[in-house]
This record gives C-alpha cells, structure tokens and sequence, in this order.
C-alpha cells in the first residue's frame, strides 16, 4: 500500500478533464475476499472546484459492503488540496491528518497538557519536511500517518468488520514497514521540528493502537503471524552540550525477560485478574536520557568528558485519565533498572584511554552498642547486682543503586532498583506464593517512596554526577566523530494494592549515533 505515490501521481488540473465527474480516481486501502460480498476500504480524490490552471482536490474514505454501514456516506472527508500542473499542494492534507491525530491522542493517566490545551501546528515545519525528504521516506512517513487516523475512523466509527480489516489487512503492512530504519530519519526530523508535545501525542497515539493490536493478538483471534518483530522506536540526537537518547516501546512488546503466573495472558485465569492484565496491556515505556558532554583540548591530546544530567523513565497508562471509575486502573508496571552506555564507535583506533568516575561502592554499617546495669544493694552481708546488656544494628539503604562500568572504550550508567525488604534486585527476582510479601507495596506514597507520585523515576546529575572521560588522539581536531549511545531498560510489575500472584519483567534495548564535534567555537 503506497498511498502518498498514488496521491502524488493523480492528474494535474489539464489532465483532470479527461476523467468523467462520475467515476473520480479512487485506491482501494483494504479488501476482505473471503466471504461472498467483498468488503474494501477505499480513499477517492473528488474535484470539487477551481480554474484551468487549478483544481481544488478533496479526499474521502468510504466503506463498501459492510452491512447496514451507508456505501454514499463518507467516513471521512479532508480538507482541499491545490494540484496544478506545475506545484502539487498536499501540505493541508498531511497537516489536517497531523492535527486530528493529536486531538484525538488518548490521554495518558497523568497528563499534565489536556487536549483543550495543545496548540495548533505550524504548516512551516512540516512543509519543510514535505521538501527536505526523498520520495521514499516521505511516502512511508505519510502512509503512517494516514494509518494511525484511519484507526479511530475503524475502531470508532465503523462496523467491527471494519476494525477487524484495519488490523489485518491495513496495519501489518504499514507498521513492517514504518517502524524500520527507512523511516527513522524522518521521524527524527518531525519530533524535533514540531516539539515534544507534539511528539507525546504522536507516540501515545501509535502506542496505544499498538497495545490494542496486542491484546486482540492473545485473544487469539488470527493476528499471531501479522506482528511485527519488534514495534518500537527510538532516536538520538546531539544538541547544546547535551547528547539526547530518547525510546517509545508498549509494554507488550517488550522482551519478557522473567515471570510468575499465567505468562501475561488472559486465558484462564479469573475476572479479577484479567482487568488487572487488561489495564497492564495499556502501558508505555518512554525513556529519556540525556547526557552532558564537554570537550577540552591539550598539548598531545583531547579530553572529552560526559556525565548524567537526566534519566527519565516513565510508564505512561495509555487511555486512562484521572476520576475513570475503573477497578485497579492504578496498577501499574514501574521502571526497574536502566543500563546505559556511550562510547566511541567499535573498533575506534584514536582513543587512548577511559577513565571512570565512581568507585565501587563498599557500604560501612553502622553499629550501635548500648549497656545497661542494673544494681540491688540490699542489708544483707552480699550484695546482690544484677547486669544486663543489648547491641542494635542500623545501616542506612536505598532503594536505587547507581554503578559506573566499562565494556571496551563504551562507559556505562547502571541504575538499579531494589526491594527494600528484601533488599533483592527487583528486575531479577521471581517471588512466589499466591500473594508475595514484598517492600514495594504502597510504592507511590509515603515519604520513602522508590518513585514519583505518577510512577516515574528521575535519576539526577546531583545525585550521579561523577563524570566519566576518554582521552583522544590530537590528530582528531577539527573531525565530528560519531559517538554511539544506547541502553537496556527493564519494567517490572508487582501488586501494588491488589491481591495476586502475577510477577513480571520486561526489557528492551535502544542504540543510535550522536556527533561528536572537535571543532573550536562549536563546543559546549
């Protein structure tokens, strides 16, 4: 399915004569062949006015052959397009499908930017990315788009049998394709462009249809070979000292690294249970990690420097909001560990050394020794004493662990939570019973919380700020290298306030380049 070839090859305005007004252009999206009507979704271009040397385009999404659904009854109809002979205008159209795709981004639990308040989007930026990229990434980005809009149209708006097409026939192809590297680029440039909030909305919103995808697939109901390997995204960026790793991944998608209980499905198990699986099936990890980076310059060599200024993970609840009268809506997958590392590109040959900047931890224990003596002198020719004495022990933990390690000239950032209880490693930890004991319980209140009111955790320059440096040959001034940065993160669930058994972990990891600037005047 090339929608956005299709669209860029209809007939300029001299050439659109030629078509009769009852049988416009019209490209089938979808079909279903295997019962006796077929079933198709399809996008027609209507010539609505204009000149000679202009003709004002609509586009409109029709169903056919879904009973009782009004064949004549558009689904959904666009905004007019310019075609001329010479400087096609599809800018209102890939900027409408954008806006209607954040307006109608599900609202993550603990939003803090309702849709009311999202600004409209500029056309500029995304005129710029319509001319600053090839055909081929371009047609992807928009098939993509276009895809994510036509979701809410078939899951909202249409027969069942419709949505059922949408999955099967209309989203496989699109995600194999998108979610390649053929479309990181783009997506990249578009995130960048258009901010952050846009890029939540954005992301939520292909979360969201993913983890729907994934809940219909463990029903079992034919999607199991339609999946796509591995639905997630990323991408990396160097910007004002800083270098940036960013990474989008619906739980379900995740690696299942350990578990205890009916593997994360929903087959048999009870009602209680399969809502708590059926609200866990709506989380999204996003991850945020940004370093700060300096370069100095010597006799005989280059120092570069880098340090943790922000590691942000967060499990956004995807279609829930605050005030949802909806059982055990607050249970939650939380973020377990996260290993980070940045570092040359493999093989470098100029880096001469790398020098971490946090030592083993060796924790002391503090011991306190108390004596009491008690005495009993009594008239009596001995005398009586009697002495007793007790010690305590008290040594202060925390729940987060940060280490410092190397893999090659690659430095790595390790964070990783423990039960205070128990004091085990959460991510590596398999409890067992029919309702485990454990210290994460009641883990988003109290004054000793692991985490955030909304579930977050931030790990902090002033909290890990010891620096890690590599030195560089001196031949490398004036050269943008490429750095490599990625990690592997790990969301884990345990009962928060309901009863169970059901434990799991999850991960996954994400790897880009960054630029690495040795050029005077360019440095942070």
């Amino acid at each position: 399915m090339d929608i956005w070839s299709w669209i860029s090859e209809l007939p300029n305005s001299v050439e659109w004569r030629n078509y009769e007004f009852d049988s416009p252009p019209k490209f089938e999206l979808a079909r279903d062949g295997h019962n006796d009507s077929t079933r198709s979704i399809y996008l027609k271009a209507e010539r609505t006015s204009g000149s000679d040397s202009e003709a004002l385009v609509t586009f409109m999404v029709f169903l056919q052959g879904f009973h009782p659904f009004n064949t004549q009854k558009p689904l959904w109809i666009s905004e007019k397009c310019t075609l001329s002979s010479e400087n096609p205008n599809f800018l209102p159209l890939l900027l409408q499908l954008l806006q209607e795709i954040i307006s109608n981004s599900p609202t993550a639990h603990d939003s803090t930017c309702p849709r009311s308040q999202l600004q409209k989007l500029k056309p500029e930026p995304i005129a710029w990315i319509i001319d600053s990229h090839t055909p081929e990434s371009l047609s992807i980005f928009f098939n993509l788009v276009f895809t994510i809009r036509l979701f809410w149209l078939c899951a909202c708006d249409a027969p069942s049998e419709a949505g059922s097409l949408y999955f099967h026939s209309l989203l496989a192809p699109v995600l194999e394709t998108a979610l390649s590297k053929k479309l990181a680029s783009v997506l990249r440039t578009f995130f960048i462009t258009v901010g952050v909030d846009t890029e939540l909305c954005f992301m939520r919103t292909l979360g969201y249809i993913i983890a729907k995808w994934c809940i219909i697939r463990e029903l079992g109901v034919g999607l199991q070979t339609l999946v796509p390997s591995n639905p997630k995204f990323s991408y990396a960026t160097e910007s004002h000292g800083f270098w940036i790793l960013k990474g989008y991944a619906p739980v379900m998608t995740m690696k299942l690294a350990r578990n205890y209980g009916q593997n994360g499905k929903f087959q048999g198990i009870d009602a209680k249970e399969s809502i708590i699986r059926y609200g866990l099936a709506h989380h999204q990890l996003e991850a945020h990690v940004q370093l700060e980076y300096t370069v100095g310059f010597y006799d005989g060599f280059i120092r570069v420097n880098t340090r943790v200024d922000n590691m942000r993970l967060h499990v956004a609840r995807l279609g829930f909001k605050h005030g949802d009268d909806v059982d055990f809506v607050d249970e939650k997958h939380f973020p377990s560990r996260a290993r980070v590392w940045v570092g040359p590109e493999i093989g470098a040959s100029y880096v001469a050394g790398l020098s971490l900047g946090r030592s083993t931890e060796n924790n002391e224990r503090e011991v306190e020794i108390e004596k009491v003596v008690n005495g009993n002198f009594e008239k009596s020719d001995i005398s009586k004493v009697k002495a007793s004495a007790k010690s305590s022990r008290r040594m202060r933990t925390k729940s987060w662990r940060m280490d410092q390690d190397a893999e090659g000239n690659a430095a790595i950032f390790d964070v990783v939570l423990h039960d205070n209880m128990t004091g085990q490693e959460v991510g590596s930890w398999k409890p067992t019973g029919d309702d485990p004991i454990h210290g994460l319980r009641g883990r988003y209140v109290g004054a000793n919380r692991p985490f955030s009111k909304s579930g977050s955790v931030v790990i902090a320059g002033d909290e890990y700020g010891e620096e890690v440096g590599w030195r560089l040959s001196k031949e490398m001034e004036g050269s943008v290298l490429k750095w490599r940065i990625g990690g592997e993160f790990w969301v884990s669930y345990l009962p928060d306030q309901a009863k169970g058994s059901h434990f799991e972990t999850r991960c996954i990891e994400w790897c880009d380049e960054v630029d690495l600037p040795l050029i005077h005047g360019k440095l942070p």
